[in-house]
């Protein structure tokens, strides 16, 4: 009989394996998601196809990057509270280096006129993958009237200055309440939605920039952001170009494409912007803000979650933050396509992208590179 693995040697599976995919999962969470599958239930069968989906379904009730968050999860069932920080750190790492190499080249070389051409194919492609990204959630979102009006209302409330917190929040108490009063009672949907309509945020005055502010940004975002890894995007315009003014939208954008082009999580983002503003000090507390909450929410919830996670106020509240999220991307998408989008070619170049990803499900990686090919290709013209 084969002995059982120790301590030692499971944190030597979780870093090599989650060190492989921080180095090879391209294509965004999804297909993070696949791999993972491939990996830990078809090869190695640490779980169940069952279990697997338990996870799934887990990350999915906590604020954070999904797949960053089925990474934490697994290396935890693996190796227990030491393979939760070796996995996560692992699988983050590798983006991390890559995206802070780029944002020195960016900084470095971001005003010539090559890296101005390149960026100029890259930005209408990433516009392209963002819509795509908010086709296929859609889907998923829009469960039915109460979620598309619930969706529509959130959109409307962004464009008039609600905190994005605030309508995650309200979008999934309105769900929650309407789907399980209606349910229980029977009552009317409208009668839950027309009270909040007059809702309304005040906007945070500009903010002068310290490392400090920066890390307490992040660690927000961190905590409360559900949903796909774009929805990062609404957070981000909101605080750090609205309200902060720290990024332009040109300067969001380019964080966006650099993030499309790296394998692991999305939210490595945050180290390119965290380089930009801060150097290295701050792409490190970036970083450290942005996803230290993963690890602390599946520690907590990793143990409970299979318990709550049937209940039907749960799964309403969950509805309606993830189509509140779905609102908060269609409103950040329109703002940055409109500073992406900037003549006829970046049209087309956009429209284009978001056909092949949809149609034809080209890897968004190759859409970036192509991007990047055709902005240099103007330079010969």
């Amino acid at each position: 009989m084969q002995n059982a693995p120790t301590q030692s040697s499971r944190l030597r599976e979780v870093a090599g394996l989650f060190l492989k995919l921080g180095i090879t999962a391209f294509g965004g969470p999804a297909a993070h998601i696949a791999m993972m599958h491939e990996e830990v239930v078809v090869r190695r069968k640490w779980l169940s196809d069952e279990e697997f989906l338990d996870l799934l379904g887990a990350t999915n009730l906590i604020p954070g990057p999904n797949s960053t968050e089925m990474a934490i999860h697994l290396s935890f069932l693996r190796a227990g509270l030491p393979g939760l920080i070796v996995g996560g750190a692992s699988f983050i790492l590798p983006a991390m280096l890559i995206v802070g190499v780029l944002a020195w080249a960016y900084v470095q070389f971001g005003a010539l006129p090559q890296a101005e051409l390149i960026l100029y194919g890259v930005k209408p492609v990433a516009v392209g993958i963002i819509a795509g990204a908010l086709l296929n959630l859609g889907k998923k979102a829009v469960k039915g009237p109460l979620t598309a009006v619930v969706g529509a209302l959130v959109v409307v409330l962004s464009f008039l200055g609600l905190n994005e917190i605030a309508l995650l929040l309200l979008g999934g108490v309105i769900v929650m309440v309407a789907k399980n009063i209606t349910r229980l009672r029977g009552g009317s949907i409208t009668s839950f939605l027309l009270p909040l309509v007059g809702l309304g945020a005040a906007a945070s005055a500009a903010a002068t920039f310290s490392l400090q502010r920066l890390f307490f940004a992040f660690l927000k975002i961190g905590s409360v952001l559900y949903g796909s890894g774009y929805v990062l995007l609404a957070f981000l315009r909101t605080d750090l170009v609205i309200n902060y003014g720290w990024l332009t939208n040109q300067q969001l954008i380019d964080a966006v494409a650099i993030g499309q082009i790296t394998p692991g999580p999305v939210f490595t983002t945050a180290t390119f912007i965290g380089y930009l503003l801060g150097d290295v000090p701050g792409a490190l507390l970036a970083t450290l803000g942005i996803f230290l909450p993963s690890f602390i929410f599946v520690a907590l919830s990793n143990p409970i979650i299979p318990k709550i996670r049937q209940s039907a106020w749960v799964s309403g509240l969950l509805d309606g933050v993830n189509v509140a999220a779905l609102g908060l991307m269609v409103v950040v998408t329109w703002a940055l396509g409109q500073a992406a989008l900037i003549d006829p070619l970046a049209v087309a170049i956009a429209v284009a992208s978001f056909v092949l990803l949809v149609r034809y499900r080209v890897n968004s990686t190759w859409l970036i590179v192509g991007g990047a090919l055709l902005g240099l290709a103007r330079l010969l013209f």
